[in-house]
C-alpha cells in the first residue's frame, strides 16, 4: 500500500511506527495485565501532533484528514490495540466540533481538546440500546426560566469516559418523539450530577478505559447544544461512520501485528529439522493471512478517501468495519495456530492480540449491524 501513500502520510507512518516499536512493545504486557489507562502514551501522542491530525492550524492543529488518522491508529494497533482504539475514538468529539459546532463552540473547545492536553468522549451507547439507538431513555429536558439541559439518565461501555473533559452526551430533548427527538450535548467533567458507575473489566483492551456515566440532575447551559435540537440521531449516525473507519485502522493493525509476528515465527521454529516456514501447509496459512489483511486495508483507505472528500461513505465504513474486524479475528486465529503453545501463553504478546481483536467485531456497531447498513443501502 506504500505506492498510494502521499510522503507526509509516509512520515506519520514511519514516525508512529518507530515510536510504537521503540516506547509500546516492551510496556503492552504490563497495560494489558494492570488495565491501567496510559495517560502518558497520550501525552506522546498529543507532543507529537497526532492528536492534532484533521484540525486546523488555528486550533492547534496540523491539518490533513482521516487517511493519515488511520495510517497512525494501524501502526499504534500493531503493538498495542488498546492504545490504537483510543487513540481513534478520541478524535471523534474534535469531528463533531469540525462539522456541527459554532464559531464559539469551536472557539471555545476545540483547541483544547486537540492540543491542550484534554480529551473528549462520545457517549450514546445505553444498557438498553446498544445497537438501536433510537431505545435511548437518558432525557435532555430544557429549563426554560435558566436556559439550560437538565439530563437524567445513564449511559454504557463509555470509552475514556471517566479520561474525558468534555463528554457529547446523546440525550432526549423530546421524549414523546423518541429516535426525531434525540440531541447532543457537550457536558463537562466536574459539572455537579455528572458522576461515574462502573469501570468494566474487560475481556480485551483492556487498558482502554469503558466506564459508565450518570447523570442525575445535571445541569448544562442551552449554548453547549451541538448543532439543531432533535437532530442528534444524524449526527450520532454520521460519527459512527468516521468511528467505524477507525475501528477498521485498529483491526488491521492487529492482525498486520500478527501477520509480522508469525513470519518472524515460522522463520525461527524448528520442526522436523527444519524450520517450519518451509511447511506448505504454513505457507498457506501465512499466504491468506497476507491476503485478507491487504484486501481490509484497501476497503478502509477507499472509505477514508471518501470521508476526505466530504462523499457520503456510510456504505463503506460498514464495509470496511465489517470486513477488517473478521480479518482481524481470522488473522490472530491463524498466527495462534502456527505459534502453537507459544501463542496460547501469556507470556507472548499473541495471546493478547487474539482477545484484542474481538472487540472490533463488537463496538460501534456489531458485525450484524453493518451488514444491516450494507443491505439496506442496495436496496433503498
Amino acid at each position: 500500500m506504500e505506492q498510494i501513500l502521499t510522503e507526509n502520510q509516509i512520515e506519520i507512518r514511519d514516525l508512529v511506527r518507530e515510536y510504537a516499536q521503540n516506547e509500546l512493545t516492551s510496556t503492552a504486557q504490563d497495560r494489558d495485565i494492570s488495565g491501567e489507562f496510559p495517560k502518558d502514551v497520550m501525552d506522546d501522542l498529543i507532543e507529537m501532533g497526532l492528536t492534532g491530525i484533521g484540525v486546523d492550524e488555528e486550533y492547534g492543529g496540523i491539518g490533513m484528514g482521516q487517511l493519515e488518522k488511520i495510517v497512525a491508529v494501524e501502526e499504534l494497533s500493531k503493538v498495542d490495540g488498546a492504545v490504537g482504539g483510543i487513540y481513534s475514538i478520541s478524535s471523534i468529539l474534535q469531528h463533531a466540533l469540525k462539522k456541527y459546532g459554532t464559531k464559539e463552540q469551536k472557539d471555545k473547545y476545540l483547541e483544547e481538546i486537540t492540543s491542550g492536553g484534554k480529551m473528549g468522549a462520545f457517549a450514546l451507547t445505553e444498557a438498553g440500546a446498544g445497537s438501536d439507538a433510537g431505545a435511548t431513555k437518558t432525557t435532555a429536558i430544557l429549563d426554560k426560566e435558566t436556559n439550560e439541559y437538565v439530563i437524567n439518565g445513564s449511559k454504557t461501555f463509555i470509552t475514556s469516559g471517566k479520561q474525558a473533559e468534555y463528554v457529547l452526551v446523546f440525550a432526549l430533548t423530546n421524549p414523546e418523539a423518541k429516535a426525531k427527538g434525540l440531541s447532543a450535548i457537550i457536558v463537562k467533567k466536574g459539572t455537579p450530577g455528572f458522576t461515574y458507575g462502573k469501570v468494566e473489566n474487560k475481556m480485551g483492551i483492556r487498558a482502554s478505559e469503558t466506564v459508565e456515566l450518570v447523570f442525575q440532575d445535571c445541569r448544562v447551559s442551552a449554548d453547549n447544544l451541538l448543532g439543531e435540537e432533535n437532530k442528534g440521531l444524524s449526527i450520532a449516525l454520521s460519527l459512527i461512520d468516521t468511528a467505524r473507519i477507525g475501528v477498521s485502522a485498529q483491526a488491521i493493525g492487529i492482525a498486520q501485528g500478527a501477520l509480522d509476528l508469525s513470519i518472524k515465527y515460522a522463520k525461527e521454529r524448528q520442526q522436523f529439522g527444519k524450520p517450519i516456514a518451509n511447511l506448505q501447509g504454513i505457507q498457506w496459512y501465512l499466504a491468506t493471512m497476507e491476503t485478507k489483511i491487504q484486501a481490509a486495508r484497501a476497503l478502509t483507505y477507499y472509505a477514508a478517501q471518501l470521508a476526505d472528500k466530504g462523499l457520503r461513505h456510510t456504505k463503506e465504513a460498514a464495509m470496511a468495519k465489517l470486513n477488517a474486524s473478521e480479518t482481524a479475528r481470522e488473522v490472530t486465529n491463524l498466527a495462534l495456530q502456527i505459534h502453537g503453545g507459544y501463542g496460547y501463553m501469556k507470556d507472548f504478546p499473541l495471546e493478547r492480540m487474539y482477545r484484542d481483536a474481538k472487540i472490533t467485531e463488537i463496538y460501534e456497531g456489531t458485525s450484524e449491524v453493518q451488514k444491516l447498513v450494507i443491505a439496506r443501502s442496495l436496496l433503498k
